[in-house]
């Protein structure tokens, strides 16, 4: 155990062990599920799926006309702050770096879709992470440089993608703490709002938080993003209920970072069990929540809390394809959303795994492709 944060039922001994064996079962049954192995060298070997090519330029593409057009709810820029090291969201590069830069070799590194998504970064993979996440705030980050507005715009028209949410996070930093209002006004300056929708974020130890998301919502935000790992919160503390009040009041989404990942820091591990969530879910029930991965590895505890709270919808990305087949059997593909985490990853990745899991004979899933990919946002979004 070494040195885990154990604070009674928020986080035991029990919570601990549980991770460890959704970890160790997903690897051993890998490819065992309804699907089969999908196993891939890096985002261009998803071109062996058969919705996929690579084009002249040597990117992924997908020429499938009849996936339908989707809205993707849970994408990002890059990020610059703190001491804001120099970055051009309006700039384009000749690839993206994603953060899990699978085509960043050649061939690319193992993708696996049957796992969590996280469990394909290796050791220095993560290692690069970290370092990532703290040039971004210090002296600049060449990932992010490269993960801008017109790159990402290249990569929805490649991927069908039409329109993405954008989601900031606030830090609570003193200083240079503003991507909520300085990525509004990137989409401002490229014209680009009829394919982006500005999100929102405020953190909960800000005395203005509430004053703050009044703010963005007038300037037009529509979801607002919390991170209880990164932002050190529980959900259903007291703290955080004047936010839901707002959001309620103003008609704003809040989006989640939703269950544990597996890489974040053991010490943040508490903050993001499922059982933290249905207090708010409950508290208030009609205010639209978006769970974020789904609970990402506590997916199956999320999952049965969505299913008792109907303003619970359950953003897809990072689950691996037997995951999402649970999912659907057990919600009709209600209340699912299409969701990528770019940068971190390429758009392919989940429109994959979407694609796989509504393939078969006869078109039985088509509706629910349909209700993933764009249905389901857009009635959310309504």
């Amino acid at each position: 155990m070494g040195c885990s944060p154990l604070a009674g039922d928020r986080y035991t001994e029990a919570d601990v062990a549980l991770l460890a064996e959704q970890i160790r079962a997903e690897r051993q049954q890998s490819g065992q599920g309804p699907y089969g192995v999908h196993r891939y060298k890096g985002y261009r070997g998803l071109a062996e799926l058969p919705w996929f090519e690579i084009d002249p330029t040597g990117s992924l593409r997908c020429v499938d006309e009849s996936v339908p057009i989707a809205i993707d709810m849970h994408c990002h820029f890059g990020m610059s702050v703190l001491f804001k090291p120099e970055l051009a969201l309006d700039a384009r590069t000749d690839r993206v770096r994603h953060l899990l830069d699978c085509d960043g070799t050649n061939p690319g590194c193992d993708l696996d879709l049957d796992i969590y998504v996280n469990g394909n970064f290796t050791d220095a993979a993560l290692a690069e992470l970290r370092r990532g996440t703290v040039e971004q705030g210090l002296w600049g980050s060449a990932s992010a440089r490269t993960q801008t507005i017109p790159n990402l715009l290249g990569e929805m028209d490649a991927m069908r993608v039409g329109k993405a949410v954008i989601l900031p996070i606030a830090f609570n930093f003193p200083f240079g703490d503003d991507l909520t209002e300085s990525w509004h006004q990137a989409i401002e300056v490229t014209q680009t709002r009829s394919r982006f929708i500005a999100g929102a974020s405020v953190h909960p130890n800000d005395d203005q938080a509430v004053e703050r998301l009044e703010s963005f919502a007038k300037a037009g935000a529509r979801v607002l993003k919390l991170h209880p790992t990164v932002q050190a919160f529980y959900p259903d503390e007291d703290r955080v209920m004047r936010i839901y009040e707002a959001a309620e009041r103003l008609g704003i989404i809040i989006f989640f970072h939703g269950g544990r990942a597996g890489i974040e820091p053991e010490s943040r591990h508490a903050y993001a069990m499922p059982r933290h969530y249905e207090g708010a879910f409950a508290n208030f029930p009609n205010l639209p929540f978006v769970v974020g991965h789904a609970g990402a590895r506590d997916a199956d505890a999320m999952l049965e809390i969505a299913m008792r709270h109907e303003n619970v919808w359950l953003g897809i990305h990072g689950q691996g394809v037997t995951q999402l087949d649970r999912m659907i059997r057990r919600t009709g593909g209600e209340r699912m959303l299409f969701g990528t985490d770019w940068p971190f990853y390429h758009l392919g990745a989940t429109l994959a795994k979407v694609l796989i899991v509504t393939s078969g004979v006869g078109g039985e899933r088509n509706a629910i492709r349909q209700a993933i990919l764009r249905g389901n946002a857009e009635r959310l979004l309504a």
